[in-house]
């Protein structure tokens, strides 16, 4: 630490820990899955007021409703924390979604539902990215957005000079004299045609 430093992190520092956490991981995915769990388990528990009318929303099949939504939450956090199984999550995520729609309250009104499809929707087509590549100036560039460069190369087009180097050269013959001096056969001689 230098003396103009007070030791403490602003709130930058924590923003920017938090978007490159975000940015691992299926992190919207997991929020409307989240999100999605919870109108679904609360409704069939909720009682609604209207003046001095108490209109009961619990249906005979508030258990499986508080099961789907508890299970939502932890999809959502398994998106979140462990990533690898988010194709298993998503699929669970839809199922569970569609399930509530005649269990829990046509899913929560629609609003569980619909953040819960849209949840399962993004672990599916979330993909994680190419891990950074390091150039030769030193910084560092995902997968394959390296820079290339200009010419042939870069538009496809294969040059005279790289055809030449493409081809395969097996290198001089065992029994020719062309052989480099130095190189040394297994019999601890020089090669040599005769």
């Amino acid at each position: 630490m230098s003396a103009e430093t007070t030791g403490t992190r602003d709130f930058t520092y924590w923003r920017l820990r938090f978007r490159d956490w975000r940015q691992t991981r299926p992190f919207w995915a997991g929020l409307f899955t989240a999100l999605g769990g919870g109108p679904i388990a609360y409704f069939p528990y909720a009682n609604l007021k209207l003046g001095h009318l108490t209109l009961a929303m619990a249906t005979t099949a508030g258990a499986g409703s508080l099961i789907i939504g508890v299970l939502l939450v932890t999809l959502g956090l398994t998106m979140w924390f462990q990533q690898i199984v988010r194709v298993f999550a998503g699929v669970a995520t839809i199922l569970l979604a569609l399930v509530s729609i005649p269990v829990s309250n046509l899913g929560g009104f629609f609003f569980g539902f619909l953040f819960a499809l849209i949840g399962g929707c993004l672990a599916l087509s979330w993909a994680p990215d190419e891990p950074a590549a390091e150039t030769e100036s030193g910084r560092h560039t995902a997968g394959n957005q390296a820079e290339k460069p200009q010419g042939g190369e870069a538009a496809g087009v294969e040059l005279p000079e790289q055809r030449a180097t493409a081809a395969y050269d097996p290198g001089p013959a065992p029994w020719s004299d062309d052989v480099p001096d130095g190189i040394v056969d297994a019999n601890g001689g020089r090669n040599s045609a005769g």
